[in-house]
């Protein structure tokens, strides 16, 4: 018989993870809780909120010490979102786009210089981060970009628009994607610029109105000859596309723990809700219809954390994990919907009003199967990986 000696992922988290879910968990009862519906209806930014999180060190959870982050990685960052966006998703996919989708790639593509002048700004908090890829007629298909950049001297000029932004008008830091060759193929051609928010040149642009993480700011940007030095390029001229696609790998980690902290917050409100609520004489938690649909979200939610901090744990050891980054969303984020889906329908009218949270996960849930890549591109991604 043989022994398995390979580094396999531990089911039991280690002491320090369960000490840092133990805080936020508590963090996020105590004061992002309480004020999410507020928040949720008045359109509100979570500033003050995003000020503890950075005292909390929670700005550069996978960020190194040597920055002044954290240096906890993925897996941490993961259980630290399901924690946050249990009590208010607008907070989590804020904290989720600034951890992931910026400093991880200045963290894994920027020079020794962009880091030192960056990361601590990151992990202070100092600076909010955001990622610019999305335009018009760049969705799904993110190579079709056409906001320009031309090298003048030792400076791009940046000219184009951005939509979709996620905190673009709040962030002091930014990832923009821009074409720079329009000889090659489309994804050959595309650069990744680190970008001050205050230089000449930038602007915000339209504010997004949505269903759902409506305290979280979603905008259009403007570059209007945006000066931005050579020296702020992540890596070389024509790498941002294969840039892009891979922090896409661990903002889909990402959404993912967004997933697993909205599906939980659904599931511990359902489960209150059929021990507190009678028809006929009895909870209805006794009712088999109940119990069943109970015993589907736990079931899910089990499932998702599993493929969730399995890509974590993969992308923490630098090794491939495209295709289980694509499992972890596509099942995390459609077990989401379902399970807020199922909550509304176990409260009933009570839980069509916003008398309960309940309605507010519900909205909160959709966008969990739109953003860092839909449902059918994740499906595209996992085929494609077992295909090659």
């Amino acid at each position: 018989m043989s022994t398995v000696t390979h580094d396999a992922p531990d089911f039991e988290l280690s002491e320090e993870l369960k000490m840092l879910r133990d805080s936020v968990r508590d963090f996020s009862d105590h004061e992002i809780t309480p004020g999410a519906a507020a928040r949720d209806a008045n359109h509100e930014f979570p500033t003050e909120i995003i000020k503890r999180c950075a005292e909390m060190q929670l700005m550069g959870i996978t960020i190194p010490e040597l920055y002044g982050g954290a240096g906890l990685g993925n897996l941490a960052l993961s259980i630290v979102l399901e924690e946050i966006n249990r009590a208010d998703a607008s907070v989590g996919v804020t904290l989720s786009v600034h951890n992931s989708l910026l400093g991880g790639p200045i963290l894994k593509f920027g020079t020794d210089e962009l880091k030192k002048k960056y990361l601590p700004r990151l992990a202070s908090g100092e600076a909010l981060g955001a990622y610019a890829l999305t335009e018009p007629q760049a969705g799904s298909d993110s190579a079709n970009l056409r906001l320009k950049a031309e090298k003048k001297g030792d400076r791009w000029i940046l000219n184009g628009t951005k939509i979709w932004i996620t905190s673009g008008d709040r962030a002091g830091l930014m990832i923009i994607f821009a074409r720079t060759d329009t000889t090659v193929s489309k994804a050959k051609g595309i650069t990744a610029f680190v970008v001050e928010t205050a230089s000449k040149g930038f602007k915000v642009g339209k504010q997004e109105e949505k269903c759902g993480i409506r305290s979280s700011s979603t905008v259009e940007i403007i570059c209007e000859d945006l000066e931005v030095p050579d020296a702020n390029r992540l890596g070389g001229p024509g790498d941002g596309f294969k840039i892009a696609m891979d922090t896409l790998d661990g903002g889909r980690i990402g959404i993912a723990s967004q997933s697993l902290g909205i599906h939980r917050a659904c599931l511990e409100a359902s489960i209150k809700y059929a021990k507190e609520r009678k028809q006929f004489e009895q909870p209805i938690g006794e009712f088999q219809a109940i119990q069943w649909k109970i015993a589907d979200m736990a079931t899910d939610l089990d499932a998702g954390r599993l493929l969730t901090h399995r890509a974590a744990w993969l992308r923490d050891r630098g090794l491939p994990c495209s295709r289980e980054a694509s499992m972890a969303k596509l099942f995390a984020s459609r077990a989401c919907n379902r399970a807020a889906d199922e909550t509304v329908q176990i409260y009933g009218g009570a839980g069509y009003t916003k008398d309960f949270a309940v309605e507010r996960y519900y909205r909160d849930a959709r966008i969990t199967e739109i953003y860092e890549g839909v449902t059918d591109i994740q499906r595209l991604v996992i085929a494609r990986g077992y295909l090659k």
